[in-house]
Formats: structure tokens, sequence, C-alpha cells
């Protein structure tokens, strides 16, 4: 297996785009990666989406989107695995290329989620639960969440103080993010007097609806050191778990344990701690899955992650700063797109470029992006070489 590189990374705006149609907003994000690599063709090119067909109407989008770059002959390939869809697709990137099938591959995630109405997106984002087990009785992705709160909050004491300490904390990491859609700061006292959707959580626990794209070109490191003059980030470690669908089904409902495997074999494959780690990009759908995911992820003890999070410790300049981007939370929540953009920041993060967001003193990050409750994750570690 050949050594990777990302070289060229791109997104546009995120939010709520009606004046685009699907295809612009991911070639935007793509020819930006392109345009950023100083590369005039890529050999092949992966998309993550998670349901086209039910919010855009379309599918075979692999096809679809290589054609409209203008490199038609590609083979382009749709991936998904509902919300880390895009985690995937760049995993599959990395794949092609560290196994000599392809040289520069663009790794892309996409959704476009707002041109259909609130019921009709909680249907397509609730193709990523049980149908038959959990949908068909009436439950959407915020219950679900809501009942893994409420179980971590009486096995391990964690409060609503401490999830509302997740969302003001990303928000305050969005509010210096320039493509974030809700760049606004937030208090303690907003989240926790906020609608409520469904105990404990309310709205500013939850992500956002969104449109958006991101991309990135990845080369041989060889091939990288010859052609690049911005610092290079090499992929340290790819790896990818899944879990059971349903809650039910699994021994625990607060313990993501794909997330905790996929994070092991990572670890294992960068020969690195989760000590070593210089910050991490998390799947907070909803701040309850932040704090679970810190803790799988190894950062802290079962139960910990939202004293963590209350005491600072997942800040910018805390221990190990979470989400520098704003997360889910504040950047914005385009499903397919999600995976992609964290590895983006992490590029950014570890080039130096990330302004009053910028870790300091950055050499290597994480990125964690999940489908469902975390059914499916993918775990990359990136170096700065």
């Amino acid at each position: 297996m050949r050594d990777v590189a990302v070289i060229g990374i791109g997104m546009n705006r995120w939010g709520e785009l009606w004046e685009k149609s699907h295809r612009q907003i991911w070639t935007e994000a793509a020819l930006e990666a392109i345009d950023d690599a100083g590369v005039d063709h890529v050999d092949a090119m992966f998309v993550g989406c998670m349901s086209g067909g039910l919010f855009m109407g379309q599918e075979h989008l692999g096809a679809m989107l290589a054609d409209q770059l203008g490199m038609g002959p590609i083979p382009g390939t749709r991936v998904e695995s509902a919300c880390a869809s895009g985690g995937l697709a760049f995993r599959q990137a990395y794949l092609s290329v560290a196994s000599g099938m392809h040289d520069i591959v663009l790794a892309s995630g996409l959704e476009k989620m707002t041109d259909v109405d609130g019921g009709a997106a909680t249907y397509a984002l609730s193709t990523a639960a049980d149908q038959e087990y959990e949908c068909f009785h009436g439950i959407t992705f915020p219950g679900l969440y809501a009942m893994m709160a409420r179980a971590h909050m009486a096995k391990y004491g964690t409060t609503e103080e401490q999830l509302a300490a997740v969302a003001v904390k990303n928000h305050e990491n969005g509010s210096k993010n320039p493509l974030a859609q809700f760049p606004m700061k937030v208090t303690a006292e907003q989240v926790m007097n906020s609608v409520l959707v469904a105990d404990p959580l309310r709205i500013l626990h939850c992500s956002p609806i969104t449109d958006g794209a991101a991309a990135g070109i990845l080369v041989p490191l060889d091939m990288a050191k010859k052609m690049s003059d911005k610092p290079l980030v090499k992929v340290a470690a790819s790896a990818q778990a899944s879990d059971s669908i349903a809650l039910h089904d699994r021994e625990e409902i607060t313990w993501i344990g794909s997330t905790a495997k996929a994070a092991e074999d990572a670890y294992k494959q960068a020969g690195c701690t989760p000590k070593e780690i210089s910050f991490c990009e998390v799947h907070d759908c909803f701040t309850i899955a932040e704090i679970m995911v810190t803790e799988a992820l190894g950062f802290f003890d079962r139960g910990q992650g939202g004293k963590a999070a209350e005491s600072g410790e997942t800040a910018l300049g805390g221990t190990i700063p979470i989400n520098p981007s704003g997360g889910l939370k504040s950047k914005g929540h385009p499903v397919g797109a999600t995976g992609v953009a964290q590895i983006r920041e992490l590029v950014m993060q570890l080039r130096g470029e990330c302004g009053e967001r910028q870790v300091k003193d950055a050499v290597r990050g994480m990125s964690q992006n999940m489908g469902g409750t975390g059914a499916s994750t993918a775990v990359h570690i990136l170096e700065r070489v």
C-alpha cells in the first residue's frame, strides 16, 4: 500500500442555497479542490450522498457529476452509508490511491436537503434508522438520540448544562468559520430555553438541515512532494466499522461501539494513542452524540464526556479541541458532505490556515463520521509531514 496525501480541498458556504442546484453546489467544491491541488485532471472520483433520490429526485450521481465536471470517461462512484457517506467516500478514494489503482482521485460529498418540506426531510433522514422496528412505531432521530441522552444521564449523571456546553462551544468555534451555516454565538441559557424537540433535546442541541458540498484531492505521497508547495498532509489511518442499526439490538445504548472499533483500528494504523491527537472533528448531529463519541474515541472515560465539555477540555485551548470548525451544530450538516468537510478542516488545521480557530501546534488530526445512531462509522487520522 502506498502512502497517500491530501493536496487539495474545497467547500462552499453552507446553508439554504435556494438559488443553486445540487450539481452547481457540488461542482463549486470540486473545482475549488482541483484548483487548490493545482491539477488539471483526476483519474477517478467518489461522491458521498445519503439520499439524492428523496431529497432531489436524482440518483446515478457518480456518472452525472463526472460528466458535470467535464471528465466523463473517468469512473465516478456514488457512496452511501447514511450520514457517514462522505467519510466513506473519502475512504474509498484513499483506498483507490493507496492500492495503486489510481494516482489522482477526487473525494467529495453532497446533499441538498432544503428543496423538500420538513416532513419529507424527516422521512428521508429516517431511512438511516431501522424501518421495521423503529420508524414503523413513529420514532425519529431526535427521539432516538433523546433516548440515548436520557440513558447516559441516568447512568453517568450527565446534565442538561453539560449538553448545553457542547452547543455553546461549537457555536463559539463556528463564529470563526466564514463558511458556517449558523456562525452566531449562543449562551447556555439560550440553549436550555430553546424549543423542546425530544426531551431532553432542544432545538439548539440539534444540527440543522443544510445544503452543501465538500471535496478533496488525494495523490500518492511521493507524487505530492513533487507537485505541491503547500505543507503536506498525509493520511495516517483510515478505518471503518459497523453496529446494529436499531438501538434495541445493542448491548449498551450509551456506547457507540462502531466508533470505538474504528478508532481502535485507526490508532493501530497510525501508531499513536488518543493522547497524541492534536484535535478532532466529530459527528455532533446532537450534543449528546459529541459527548458519547469523545468517550468512544478514548479521549475520556465512559460517562466523563459531559464533564469534559463543561470544564473546557474540548474548547480550542483545551486538552483536546473538539470540532474547531463549529461541527455539524454550527457549520451545518448536509449529510452526504459532512465527512469530507471534516477532512477539509483537518487539512486546513494541519497546514495552519484556520486563522482565529487555529489549533496551536497541530500535528495530528482525527475525524469521526457516523451514520444513523452509530450503525456505521468512518475514522481518519491525518498528519502533517
